[in-house]
C-alpha cells in the first residue's frame, strides 16, 4: 500500500517506530529519521519534551501548531500525520523531507539563479494561498522553516507562530527580525498581508543570499523596515525587482496578492523556461 492513510487514522506509541539518525535540533527537542515496523514507512519523528514546554509557557502553542498542521494537505506543505504522547514527550509523525533545509542549500549556493528562485517563491506562494483558503497565517516565513522534498519541491514547516484567524486582526510580536514587516515593527493591528511582504523578503533572499533591510543593529534593521530602505545587487533582474517592489510595500492595502505573485510576468516567464538560469 503506497497511501500513508494509516499513519493518520491508527493510535501510535513509540514502540511502533525504529529511531534512526538525528535531523535536526530545537529548542524543545529533536527531530529524528524513524521508521514505522509494520508498514516500513518512512518518516520524521519530533520529540518534544514536555517539561520544557511547560517551562516556556508554549504547551497552547503547540497544541495550535498541531491542529493547524495537521490539518493541512497541501504538497508544498510538510505533512504531519499524527502525534501521540507519553508522561515525559510528545511524538508528532511527519513527513520526511528527504532534500533537507533550503537554508542550507541556499547557504552552500551562496544564491539561487532567477529560475530557481522563482520556482521556489511560486510554490511557496501557492502553499501560503492555500493556507490562507483555510483561514492560516504562517508570520514565520524565512529559509530556515522551510524544507525540500524528494524531488526537490519547498515544503513550508515549522506552523509554531502561525494562526488560525478567520476574522482577527492580531499584535502579537513574533517571527524573525529580518521578515517582520512594518505593521509588525511598529506594534500595529496585523493580518495575512504580513505573509506577503514575507514573500517579497525571502525572493529577495533567494536571489541576493541575505535579506533586504539586514544590518549590523537591530535598530538599523527595524528602520530600514519602517521606511522600506533596501536596495538591489546589479544582478537581480529588472523583472524580479519589479516582483519584490510590488511585495515590500509600506501599506499592506497595496501589496501583491498571492495571486497576482503567480501570476507575475518574471514568475510566468520561469516557470515557462523563459528566464535565464
Amino acid at each position: 500500500m503506497s497511501s500513508k492513510e494509516s499513519l493518520t487514522t491508527r493510535q501510535w506509541k513509540l514502540d511502533d517506530f525504529d529511531i534512526g539518525r538525528p535531523l535536526g535540533k530545537g529548542k524543545f527537542g529533536n527531530v529524528y529519521l524513524a521508521r514505522e515496523k509494520e508498514k516500513k514507512y518512512i518518516v520524521a519523528l519530533k520529540i518534544l519534551f514536555k517539561s520544557q514546554l511547560l517551562r516556556s509557557s508554549v504547551t497552547h502553542q503547540l497544541i495550535r501548531e498541531i491542529e493547524i498542521q495537521c490539518h493541512l494537505n497541501h504538497p508544498n506543505i510538510l505533512r504531519m500525520y499524527n502525534y501521540f504522547a507519553d508522561d515525559k514527550k510528545i511524538y508528532l509523525i511527519l513527513e520526511y523531507a528527504l532534500g533537507g533545509e533550503l537554508y542550507k542549500l541556499l547557504q552552500d549556493k551562496g544564491k539561487f539563479n532567477e529560475r530557481t528562485a522563482a520556482k521556489y517563491t511560486y510554490q511557496v506562494s501557492d502553499a501560503l494561498e492555500y493556507c490562507h483558503s483555510k483561514d492560516v497565517i504562517h508570520r514565520d516565513i524565512k529559509p530556515e522553516n522551510i524544507l525540500i522534498g524528494a524531488n526537490g519541491e519547498l515544503k513550508l514547516a515549522d506552523f509554531g507562530w502561525s494562526v488560525h484567524a478567520p476574522s482577527s486582526k492580531r499584535q502579537t510580536m513574533c517571527g524573525t527580525m529580518d521578515y517582520l514587516p512594518p505593521e509588525m515593527v511598529t506594534g500595529a493591528a496585523h493580518d495575512k498581508r504580513v505573509d506577503y511582504w514575507a514573500v517579497g523578503v525571502l525572493t529577495y533572499e533567494f536571489l541576493v543570499g541575505n535579506p533586504p533591510f539586514e544590518s549590523s543593529s537591530q535598530n538599523d534593521t527595524y528602520s530600514n523596515i519602517r521606511h522600506v530602505r533596501y536596495s538591489f545587487p546589479n544582478h537581480v533582474s529588472k523583472d524580479a525587482q519589479d516582483l519584490i517592489r510590488k511585495l515590500l510595500v509600506l501599506s499592506p492595502d497595496n501589496r501583491l496578492d498571492f495571486e497576482g505573485v503567480k501570476s507575475h510576468f518574471w514568475i510566468q516567464k520561469a516557470m515557462n523556461g523563459k528566464v535565464s538560469k
